[in-house]
């Protein structure tokens, strides 16, 4: 197309050079021949500038389509790499479809489940998932009604605790009798220590005779029996004789004046808690109880505390007060016979008050106040709560170093386990634990579910009377210095 252009422009570049000689002949006339070689040089220069164009112009058409062949062939081959590309990609999907059937299959295969059923159990995880925090969160709801309602019975227990006043004091595992001099340390041991052998042997209960002035000092952890030993050396030191045949008389007359003072112990507790038609046995039973201690704390006056705590907070929330009193009174009762009988206070407890007569009420409550039952009535809980009132309010209980030490270790302990926790302290006798936590590793909501972990595993782990306070303590420190 190009060339046929150039040569139409060569044609009428000559075409226009013979006209305008045409012209210049006529014009002139016949002596215009003069002048024609000089023409004739302009029409050629002219010819040959215009050829000259037309060279350069389809010099250029040629460099184009040169140019344009290039790129033509250029696009060509891109076309062919992305079709071989295309095939390669279609080649490759058709390769990854089949691997993934047939790693369905493989995990259809070692799972020993379709996906319909791999689908299915997915859903079912998703569904327990889903019930799980359902559940967490009621019971967070659950938690947070039962802090509420903490907080509302603290009003009727310090009504209780105002109303009451009861006198207490710490008991051991040793009675002391006096002499009226240090020469009866020698009768009471006898001649070659036949008269304390006898003793230790009927009484069961250990006679200390050391340097302290004018004193025995009597050590046992049944209380039944170092009251009989009591009795007995007493006896025997207004009578002034002392040899093991008078010892064994005088054993035996204390043994039956116990039993007798026994009762009248148990009389008295039935009517300082104000309970009426008490079985004969169960009084008995009760009256052993003034000979038992329970950390330091006599079990008997216990119970009776226990019994007016209960009658008050049950008349407080309107529950049978009755009812409340008599479990109360009767709840520690099996302690009385654990040696006899095996199982726990509580269950035993609950045993002796059905087969002497006690309403299922009464016998309930018992053995729900240390969870061994799960509790179902109201008085249940108010014999449960007037139990741990009792024992928990200061100088009620005491507790040997030994197991305050291994109480404050183990506080310690609980609260170390957990991770980002720095230093632990325990304060206040083991009523409040401080938990120092790294700031970089604990955040604020974090310290929130710790303090809420550590009290649960100390509820779970320990066993102690009263409350304990978890204060968990987060301290974020920014320091430079000024050169």
């Amino acid at each position: 197309m190009y060339i046929v252009f150039a040569a139409a422009l060569i044609a009428a570049g000559l075409v226009g050079a013979a006209v305008l000689f045409g012209r210049m002949r006529a014009a002139d006339g016949p002596g215009a021949f003069v002048a024609l070689p000089t023409r004739h040089a302009a029409g050629e220069s002219q010819v040959n500038q215009s050829r000259e164009d037309v060279a350069r112009v389809e010099a250029r058409l040629h460099a184009r389509e040169e140019t344009l062949d290039i790129t033509r062939a250029d696009l060509a081959r891109r076309e062919q790499r992305l079709a071989e590309q295309e095939g390669e990609l279609e080649l490759e999907r058709g390769q990854l479809a089949a691997g993934l059937v047939q790693h369905q299959h493989e995990l259809e295969r070692l799972s020993c489940m379709t996906a319909s059923q791999a689908k299915q159990a997915l859903l079912e995880q998703v569904e327990d998932q889903a019930r799980h925090d359902a559940a967490r969160r009621l019971r967070e709801i659950e938690e947070q009604t039962k802090r509420e309602a903490d907080r509302r019975v603290r009003n009727i227990l310090s009504v209780c605790m105002q109303r009451l006043a009861a006198a207490h004091a710490a008991e051991t595992t040793v009675s002391v009798v006096q002499l009226s001099s240090d020469d009866m340390k020698g009768r009471i041991i006898g001649r070659e220590g036949r008269n304390i052998r006898a003793l230790e042997n009927l009484t069961g209960v250990d006679f200390i005779i050391d340097d302290t002035p004018g004193a025995v000092v009597l050590s046992a952890f049944d209380g039944v029996r170092r009251e009989i030993a009591r009795m007995t050396l007493e006896k025997l030191l207004q009578d002034g004789r002392i040899h093991p045949a008078r010892i064994e008389e005088m054993y035996y007359q204390a043994k039956s004046e116990l039993e007798g003072h026994v009762i009248e112990l148990g009389e008295q507790a039935v009517f300082d808690a104000g309970v009426q038609g008490l079985d004969p046995e169960l009084t008995r039973i009760l009256g052993r109880l003034r000979f038992r201690t329970s950390y330091g704390q006599n079990v008997l006056a216990h119970s009776v505390e226990v019994a007016s705590l209960a009658a008050m907070m049950a008349d407080e929330l309107g529950a049978s007060a009755k009812t409340a009193r008599r479990a109360a009174l009767l709840h520690d009762i099996g302690k009385a016979v654990t040696h006899e009988i095996e199982g726990p206070h509580a269950l035993v407890g609950g045993d002796l008050a059905r087969k002497y007569g006690e309403p299922e009420a009464v016998a309930h409550a018992m053995e729900a106040h240390h969870n061994e039952v799960e509790p179902q009535t109201v008085e249940a809980v108010i014999v449960q709560a007037a139990d741990a009132l009792s024992g928990a309010r200061p100088g009620a209980r005491g507790e040997s170093l030994e197991q305050y030490v291994k109480r404050l270790r183990d506080l310690e302990q609980i609260a170390t386990r957990h991770e980002g926790v720095d230093r632990v302290y325990a304060m206040q006798a083991g009523r409040e634990i401080r938990v120092m936590v790294a700031p970089s590793a604990i955040d604020d909501d974090a310290a929130t579910v710790l303090s809420h972990d550590i009290a649960r595993e100390i509820e779970k782990e320990l066993e102690y009377p009263g409350q304990i306070k978890v204060t968990v303590i987060r301290e974020s420190r920014a320091t430079e210095y000024a050169r």
